[in-house]
């Protein structure tokens, strides 16, 4: 575990899986930037300069409590989680893999599951928490060529919901941020017809900034988000409406 920041400061204890990039990484440094403690999860390398990292696969449960086992050892117990963490292996269904269906389904689901079962001892001793799973538009929209990717991301809301039920009268909240297009690595290499052709079905004509899907995260693990559980949090510009 990295310890690039002062872990003995006061601030939540934040947890974002897959914090080492993208829009885990921009989760993690908004949470940070208002004072909470934060450490990332990764799979291999280090964290991010001036981020407290931990090494964690989240489809292998011993890795899984290696990393909270250390966590907590260093922190103390988890009182923020983002569940972020997610692969795709896209591919027409006619053509797409039964290991390549799973691999997913072990990562975006299993994976997420794990965590917060993981999380949740520490946070029901606390009787409060605040968990967030990073779901996507197309969980509600479908996606051609994803249907692994949409059918997890889609289970995601069932999960939150389950969890918000069982775990409401612990004060521990559950809710799914659904980003649409984001501006990323991976939208910057698309032809710009393909980007043309997306950006019109979104009634706001643009993708979303990572630090616009950060800042809902955030809100939605404040505490004036204290009355909200079971949610979906849609951030994609008007892509999703209505469902």
């Amino acid at each position: 575990m990295s310890a690039d920041t002062d872990h003995q400061s006061t601030g939540r204890l934040v947890l974002v899986t897959g914090g080492n990039r993208g829009i885990g990484l921009a989760i993690a440094r908004s949470f940070q930037a208002a004072g909470d403690r934060v450490v990332i999860t990764h799979r291999s390398g280090s964290a991010p300069e001036g981020l407290n990292g931990v090494i964690m696969d989240v489809t292998d449960r011993a890795s899984v409590e290696s990393a909270f086992t250390s966590i907590e050892a260093e922190y103390g117990t988890v009182d923020v989680l983002i569940a972020n963490a997610g692969i795709t292996k896209d591919g027409l269904a006619l053509r797409m893999s039964e290991a390549d269906f799973q691999d997913v389904v072990d990562t975006n689901l299993t994976g997420t599951f794990r965590v917060i079962q993981r999380a949740l001892s520490g946070m029901m001793k606390k009787r409060s928490g605040r968990v967030v799973l990073i779901g996507s538009v197309v969980g509600l929209l479908g996606s051609a060529g994803q249907v692994n990717y949409a059918a997890t991301k889609s289970a995601l809301v069932g999960m939150a919901r389950s969890f918000a039920r069982e775990y409401g009268s612990r004060g521990i909240t559950f809710n799914v941020v659904a980003p649409g297009f984001v501006e990323s690595d991976m939208t910057a290499v698309l032809a710009d017809s393909l980007k043309e052709k997306y950006l019109a079905q979104i009634p706001l004509a643009r993708f979303a900034s990572v630090d616009e899907i950060a800042h809902a995260v955030r809100f939605i693990a404040s505490e004036d988000a204290g009355y909200i559980t079971g949610a979906v949090i849609p951030i994609d510009g008007g892509l999703g409406m209505g469902n």
